[in-house]
Formats: structure tokens, sequence, C-alpha cells
């Protein structure tokens, strides 16, 4: 695909959380999908948007699905009032979704866990995300995360930081 294709796709609809537990720290997981050579890139939960599907609605099912932690664990604090773009580099669109897509557009939440530890559960779907998780503070958030999310956690931070 040339930059000028790729420059005419649209953006996949998507919603993020941010899990915080109690001491205001992030879930935080490692692709599943990560190849050996590939470096440590972390990233909080996110997902697709159903077609008629309410973006709250969405992120307590991205959530359950990829941490098994449920709705009753949870309040959700707040919600970035704008959606967030970000483009995929370019040598990732032909293989991600097909290739009709040239990013995502997120509405993030807030959420705070209410639960314990042993109520997560990365491998509660049959499409498992993750290989492993971990709470993290956020201000090691952006050093971890795959480099082209970097502008998305930024301004997530920057919507939520004072609820941390």
């Amino acid at each position: 695909m040339t930059p000028e294709d790729i420059a005419r796709l649209p953006y996949r609809r998507n919603v993020g959380v941010m899990l915080v537990n109690e001491k205001g720290h992030a879930f935080v997981g490692q692709r599943i999908d990560r190849q050996p050579h590939d470096p440590p890139a972390w990233q909080m939960p996110q997902g697709g948007v159903d077609a008629g599907e309410d973006p709250r609605e969405a992120a307590l099912r991205e959530l359950e699905e990829e941490t098994g932690v449920t709705r009753d664990l949870v309040t959700i604090e707040a919600e970035t009032d704008d959606w967030l773009l970000y483009e995929l580099p370019h040598e990732l669109v032909p293989r991600l979704w097909k290739g009709q897509f040239r990013g995502q557009e997120q509405k993030w939440f807030l959420l705070r866990f209410h639960g314990t530890d042993d109520q997560v559960r990365i491998d509660a779907d049959d499409h498992q995300e993750f290989s492993e998780w971990r709470w993290m503070a956020p201000e090691e958030l952006l050093d971890n995360i795959v480099p082209f999310k970097r502008g998305v956690y930024e301004r997530v931070l920057a919507a939520f930081g004072d609820r941390l």
C-alpha cells in the first residue's frame, strides 16, 4: 500500500480502558501476539465498538473479555471528551484489520477497580489478548507503551491525571 492509499483509509472506532487500582496504578498487559524479537510493549485494554453499541458498554465488554474483570468490580469515573486518533505505522496497515483502516479513533474510560488481583483473569476469553499483566505507575506508562500509541497515552494521562 502506498502512503496515499493509506491516507484515504478511515479510522477504526475503538474504546480504551484505563483500569486503576486503589494506588492509582494502571492495568497493562503484554500482547500475546508479540514476536520474540519485538521489544516489550505493554498496553491498556482496548477494543472495537460493535455496530450500534454504546461506547461505555463496549468499554465494559472489552474489559471483561480481555481481563475477566466484570462490571460489578469497577466504577466508571471519567471518559475523554473527544475521540483520540492514532495512526498505525505504514508497514502494519496491510497486516491489521485486513488493511481496511489507517489507525484508530478511541474513546477512553477511566475505571476504578474494586476487586482483588485474583479476580483478574487474562485467560478468561477464547481470544486471549495478553500473555502477562501487571499494575504500572502512571509515570512509567509512556516509556513502556508501543511508540505509535504514546501520543494517545499522553492525552489519556492528561485527561485522567488528576483522578489517579
